[in-house]
């Protein structure tokens, strides 16, 4: 299947929600099988524990294609966090860096990479974070290569400007180089604050993006998101999954 239909939901749309068989059974509701774990249901440093977490998504049929998202700094005990990955069955796991530790931690993450098969991406997130800009992103992907890529958060792109955070652009500019998608959407106030809207209602040019990502090759994981409405963000996600299968009939 192409990886683009084959899209989860980021698990972080239902963090309202602590137990992990709730939140298995609403990613069902919306029409999904897979989720991206992120570390609000999952201690990723204890991996002893972590079967039992994994149950609850198994018996409802939910695969993890992800965790994420996890901030390397370069210790010992992120290692930890590619056993749990390799436990779920998930390739990729989404990444921040940070200024004072990505030397360090590109370094250790491309030996327990090549060591678990499984990939990295980095994950942009707009222009207050470390690795949002793509002058950032070039430096950090030139020295992580081949085992550390990007994963685009197509709103958070767009939240540093349509000239250099445009995500059609960024999926040409790393073709081959993307390991990852949250598909995201925003629209701005005037003053520069972001809002949630539904996938492919805001600024993102959904069919050109992902078409770019087709036309790249594109073979990562993909996932939906969408930040707003925490207490009950089932009817938003589930317009998402009709908007994004929309775009790719």
């Amino acid at each position: 299947m192409n990886p683009i239909l084959d899209f989860g939901v980021q698990s972080w749309c239902f963090r309202h929600f602590k137990d992990n068989a709730t939140v298995a059974k609403k990613i069902r509701n919306i029409g999904l099988t897979s989720t991206e774990l992120c570390g609000v249901y999952a201690n990723f440093n204890q991996p002893e524990q972590f079967p039992a977490v994994l149950a609850a998504y198994q018996e409802a049929g939910v695969s993890i294609c992800s965790l994420g998202v996890q901030t390397f700094e370069g210790q010992d005990v992120e290692k930890n966090w590619f056993e749990c990955a390799r436990l779920a069955g998930a390739r990729h796991i989404s990444a921040h860096l940070k200024v004072d530790s990505y030397m360090k931690a590109i370094a250790k993450i491309r030996h327990w990479s090549r060591e678990y098969g499984i990939r990295v991406g980095l994950h942009c997130h707009g222009g207050y974070m470390f690795g949002g800009s793509p002058d950032v992103l070039d430096h950090l992907l030139a020295l992580g290569g081949p085992e550390i890529g990007l994963c685009i958060d197509t709103a958070w792109a767009m939240q540093i400007g349509p000239g250099p955070g445009n995500p059609v652009e960024w999926a040409k500019r790393y073709a081959g180089r993307v390991y990852g998608i949250h598909f995201k959407d925003f629209v701005f106030d005037r003053n520069g604050q972001w809002n949630d809207v539904v996938v492919g209602t805001g600024n993102l040019n959904l069919p050109a993006f992902t078409q770019a990502l087709q036309d790249g090759g594109f073979d990562g994981m993909a996932v939906i998101e969408y930040e707003a409405d925490v207490e009950n963000p089932e009817p938003a996600l589930k317009q998402c999954v009709d908007s994004m299968r929309a775009a790719l009939a």
